[in-house]
């Protein structure tokens, strides 16, 4: 039933997507609410947050590393966007990190390189793949991060949260929060954080290293954004 049902929808969403493409290519949207829009239709940054040195947080029982979950979901996620026709641009596809041959300052320069990627594709919406860690084992969830000054950002948080306490294993209803976070503020373009899940937590763990279940995370990240673009799509238009 999951199986037929995730179906159903992607045919949905392929057929919206066609839609908008269409619109795209024949001139009825002039821009997008972020730049230029493309004849190729939209396009998305994925970020798998941390990589190389820097591997985040590591699971509880696991050990698993945050930076190769991260890219996991990414890659599962580039596939689904892919299949609906869109274009997709990767900030990192490795598990190396984007800080080059520097000797100091890492994180100041992986960061940067992220901006400099998400800025020279002028993309539709940015995702960045994330895990969560807290204090308090019990701490469950998957939660959207947004910036608060960019109001299409929070409209694409509020529909992939959506999404997450949409699914089977949510066992809390959340609600999308503002942050602030660089990959939320380096470029002007829609964007938010997942985090996927604590891996803090035992429970979300043992979900969080399966491939099923990044397969269905990253099919519920997928799902929020088309009924983004869905309800933006009258906005654009209107450019």
């Amino acid at each position: 039933m999951v199986v037929f049902k995730r179906r159903n929808i992607i045919v949905v969403s392929v057929i919206l997507l066609t839609i908008i493409t269409f619109i795209v290519c024949f001139g009825a949207i002039s821009k997008t609410s972020v730049g230029e829009a493309s004849a190729s239709g939209i396009k998305v940054v994925l970020d798998a947050g941390h990589g190389g040195v820097d591997s985040g947080v590591e699971g509880v029982n696991s050990k698993v590393k945050e930076s190769e979950l991260n890219l996991s979901v990414v890659k599962k996620l580039e596939k689904y966007f892919i299949d609906a026709g869109m274009s997709v641009v990767l900030t990192r596809s490795s598990d190396a990190g984007l800080y080059g041959l520097a000797t100091s300052g890492l994180k100041r320069k992986d960061m940067q390189k992220r901006r400099d990627i998400i800025n020279s594709a002028e993309p539709d919406i940015v995702i960045s793949i994330h895990m969560n860690k807290y204090s308090v084992s019990s701490r469950r969830g998957a939660q959207v991060f947004f910036n608060n000054e960019c109001e299409n950002g929070k409209l694409l948080a509020n529909c992939v949260q959506r999404s997450f306490n949409e699914m089977e294993q949510a066992v809390r209803e959340c609600i999308a929060l503002s942050g602030d976070y660089y990959i939320l503020n380096c470029s002007p373009y829609p964007s938010i954080i997942a985090e996927c899940g604590f891996l803090s937590n035992p429970e979300d763990e043992s979900l969080l290293i399966t491939d099923e279940y990044q397969d269905q995370v990253a099919y519920a990240i997928f799902k929020g954004a088309v009924e983004y673009f869905t309800k933006t799509t009258s906005n654009f238009m209107e450019k």
